[in-house]
C-alpha cells in the first residue's frame, strides 16, 4: 500500500474522531452518562492513535545512518504497537473501571435525548471513516480474505484504523442500546453495562492489533510469491547448481532485505561468478523495488551444511 493512501485513511479518522471526540465530552458532562464517557475516551484515544501512526510514518522514512544502516522502516511497527497498547492500556481499562463504577452506584442520565443525538450523529461520522479505511483496505486485498490480508500484510496503519473504526461503530451501538435501557425502562445500570461491554471490545480489538503488529515488530518474512520469484530468476543462470539458501526480512512496508548463499558450478571462471552476482542483482531489483537490499555469498552446498551443523553444535553447547 503506497504512503499516500496509508496518510489518507488516518487524516480522515484523525479529523473525525478529533471532532467526535469534543462532542462525546461535552455531552458526557451534561447527561453524566458511563457509556457516553467511555465512548469520549475511546474517540479521544483514537485521535491520539492517529497522531503516533502519522509520526511513525514520518519516521520510518528517515534515511539510513551508521548506527542505523538498514533504516528507520521499522519505526512504523513500533509506534503500531504502540497504539494497540494505547488502545487496551487507556480505552479499555478506563472503560471498565468507569462502567463497573456505574454499575456499582447506578444514577439516572440527565437530558437523554442529546446521547440519542450525538451517537447517532457519532455514529454517522464513523461511518464514514469506515468506509474510506475500507475502501482503502480492500484495494490491498483484492481477492484474497479480509483475515489473510490482515495475517500478510506488510503494512499496518490500514489495517489498524479499520479495526479501531470498526470497534468504534460496535461500541456506539452498545452505547445507544445503553443509554435506551437506562433511560426508556429506568435501569440506570444498564448505562454501566454498556461501558463495560465497550472497555471489553476495545480490549479484544487492542489484543488483536498486538499479536499483528508484534509480528511485523519482530520481523516477518517476504511473500510467498515474492520468494518464489526470486527462485524462478536464480533458477534461470545456468552457472548456478542451486540455492543453499534463501532468507528475507521486512524492514518495513516496502523495504525487503534478501539474502542468498548461492552453489555455483566448479566448472565456472571467477569472473562468470562476479558477472553472475551482478546480474542476479540488477534482475532481482528491477523486477521487484521493494527489495532494497541483497546480499549474496558463494559456497558450495556441502560447506554450507557443515558450518549450519557446527553453528548448531556450538548454540546447544
Amino acid at each position: 500500500m503506497s504512503a499516500h493512501g496509508s496518510k489518507k485513511v488516518i487524516y480522515a479518522a484523525l479529523a473525525g474522531n478529533l471532532l467526535i471526540s469534543i462532542i462525546k465530552f461535552a455531552a458526557a458532562s451534561v447527561t453524566k452518562s458511563s457509556a457516553m464517557l467511555s465512548e469520549a475516551i475511546h474517540s479521544l484515544v483514537d485521535t491520539g492513535n492517529q497522531f503516533l501512526l502519522l509520526y511513525g510514518i514520518s519516521k520510518s522514512k528517515k534515511a539510513a545512518d551508521d548506527k542505523h544502516p538498514f533504516g528507520y522502516g521499522m519505526e512504523l511497527y513500533f509506534w503500531s504497537f504502540i497504539v494497540a497498547i494505547s488502545v487496551f492500556g487507556l480505552g479499555a481499562t478506563v472503560s471498565l473501571y468507569e462502567g463497573i463504577a456505574k454499575i456499582l452506584h447506578p444514577h439516572e442520565i440527565q437530558n437523554a435525548y442529546i446521547n440519542y443525538i450525538v451517537l447517532s450523529a457519532s455514529f454517522v461520522f464513523e461511518a464514514i471513516v469506515w468506509y474510506i479505511a475500507l475502501k482503502q483496505f480492500n484495494k490491498e486485498r483484492g481477492e484474497a480474505s479480509v483475515w489473510s490480508t490482515i495475517k500478510n500484510s506488510k503494512d499496518p496503519t490500514t489495517f489498524v484504523v479499520l479495526f479501531e473504526d470498526s470497534a468504534a461503530l460496535l461500541g456506539l451501538l452498545v452505547a445507544l442500546f445503553g443509554v435506551y435501557m437506562a433511560d426508556q425502562m429506568n435501569m440506570p445500570v444498564f448505562d454501566g453495562i454498556a461501558s463495560v461491554t465497550i472497555g471489553l471490545i476495545l480490549a479484544g480489538t487492542a489484543i488483536i492489533l498486538a499479536r499483528e503488529t508484534k509480528g511485523l515488530l519482530i520481523g516477518e518474512a517476504a511473500s510467498d510469491q515474492l520468494i518464489a520469484k526470486i527462485r524462478e530468476i536464480v533458477a534461470e543462470d545456468d552457472a548456478i547448481i542451486g540455492i543453499n539458501e534463501l532468507r528475507s526480512m521486512h524492514m518495513g512496508p516496502n523495504d525487503v532485505l534478501v539474502t542468498l548463499s548461492l552453489d555455483f558450478n566448479d566448472e565456472v571462471s571467477a569472473g562468470t561468478v562476479e558477472q553472475s552476482v551482478s546480474n542476479l542483482e540488477k534482475n532481482i531489483k528491477n523486477k521487484f523495488s521493494e527489495v532494497k537490499r541483497l546480499y549474496m555469498e558463494v559456497q558450495s552446498l556441502e560447506d554450507h551444511i557443515e558450518l549450519i551443523e557446527e553453528f548448531n553444535d556450538e548454540n546447544e553447547n
